[in-house]
């Protein structure tokens, strides 16, 4: 599957890169650190024609609302798809190179409509049980890693091997992970973004750590988290193991995603807040991170859409997490897994985004238009999640409780 390199050949996956991309287009420098950064982009050709959305005149707003999915890869293969150095996989609690299996750990819609004003990122739990086109019904974090297995195996016999084969692989697994979210949510998804482990790592560090808050201390051995309660700053091994820790948690994954989302939340504040637009040093390491991280859709002009969403600050970013009916569903092979109803996730998510009168063409219910904005008085443009009555377990059968944006001053404690 073609993969294209604008300059040098970078990074491969982002979930955090685009948060940060939104915001960093406000200073002459920091627009020619955005050339640098587009200048170093890999992309894929994995958005259909159908889903594409036309560019654009050069400094005008969004024309139609957009669909971007990012995804964070259990991944241990560095931006040439070459095993990550055992000291950095060491360093992250991140096992060994036999132990990725390329699943999305993280998976966030974000909804962005025309005219600059509220974004929303919508959450779906990694272990959804789902239709995943083409391999009937498995949780929704494996559709990347099935269809790469399958294309992997495939090249290899056509005798493709090295590099080569991971990246084209790669390209194979994101096609399917963004079937199987339209598939769900009934959206049209124009435009793709990836980071595995060392680049939400590298990322988190490039803006000078996030302040976090947690309700009780944690330990736990698997994922390296090790952290008091209250408010504190993460950045590195520490930020990928409060974004990654599951086990221990009363909600189990349900809590991870609403640590992400305060996570994520508190980066884009912290970018939007604390100079790093104007700081050269910080933003240079940005977009040094960025590039070792990212990989884009082929037809994502990341230039314009920067300066497109020049305003963004002004409107805010909300987070919300998709209903679920059950924690402990009974699958036949794929152990325990989160129910889901798909024709409740749809409705949730339509009213979240608003009708679709000023859609993007496209395949589903298509793209949406531009949703309510949220009460002003929020200076940092960022509404962090609430976890409410969606973290608790529902009782199997029942209807869940979505979770819901709060608007917050302070950073929010998660569990």
């Amino acid at each position: 599957m073609p993969v294209t390199s604008r300059g040098s050949r970078v990074g491969r996956r982002v979930a955090v890169g685009v948060v940060s991309t939104l915001v960093v287009a406000a200073t002459g420098y920091a627009w020619a650190q955005l050339h640098r950064l587009d200048a170093g982009i890999v992309t894929a050709d994995i958005i259909p024609p159908a889903a594409q959305v036309p560019d654009a005149p050069a400094g005008q707003p969004l024309q139609v609302a957009q669909n971007i999915l990012l995804v964070g890869l259990d991944s241990r293969t560095d931006s040439n798809g070459n095993p990550l150095p055992q000291n950095v996989l060491d360093a992250l609690h991140a096992g060994s190179s036999a132990d990725g299996g390329d699943t999305t750990d993280t998976m966030i819609v974000v909804h962005v409509p025309v005219g600059g004003a509220a974004a929303t990122a919508i959450s779906i739990p990694r272990d959804s049980y789902v239709d995943v086109p083409g391999f009937g019904k498995h949780k929704i974090n494996s559709a990347y890693s099935r269809a790469r297995a399958a294309s992997r195996s495939n090249l290899q016999a056509q005798g493709l091997s090295g590099p080569q084969l991971e990246v084209a692989a790669d390209a194979e697994g994101a096609k399917s992970a963004i079937a199987a979210v339209s598939e769900l949510t009934g959206l049209t998804i124009n435009h793709y973004a990836a980071v595995n482990l060392a680049g939400f790592a590298a990322l988190s560090q490039a803006v000078g750590g996030v302040q976090v808050c947690l309700n009780a201390p944690v330990h736990d051995t698997y994922s390296g988290a090790n952290f008091p309660s209250g408010p504190q700053t993460l950045s590195g091994a520490q930020a990928l193991a409060f974004v990654r820790q599951r086990h221990g948690l009363p909600n189990g994954d349900l809590d991870r995603i609403a640590r992400q989302q305060a996570f994520l939340a508190g980066m884009a504040k912290n970018v939007l807040s604390a100079g790093t637009l104007t700081n050269p040093a910080q933003l240079g390491a940005l977009v040094d991170a960025l590039q070792g991280s990212v990989v884009l859709d082929q037809g994502w002009d990341i230039l314009s859409f920067a300066q497109q969403l020049h305003g963004i600050s002004s409107g805010s970013i909300g987070f919300v997490t998709i209903p679920v009916q059950s924690l402990s569903l009974a699958t036949p092979s794929d152990g325990d897994a989160v129910k889901v109803d798909p024709a409740q996730v749809k409705t949730f998510v339509q009213a979240q985004i608003g009708s679709a009168t000023n859609s993007a063409s496209g395949s589903g219910t298509g793209t949406g238009t531009a949703s309510t904005p949220p009460s002003a008085g929020h200076s940092d443009g960022v509404r962090p999640i609430a976890v409410t009555e969606s973290a608790t377990p529902p009782a199997s059968g029942t209807q869940g409780t979505p979770q819901q944006p709060v608007a917050s001053h302070a950073t929010g404690c998660v569990n």
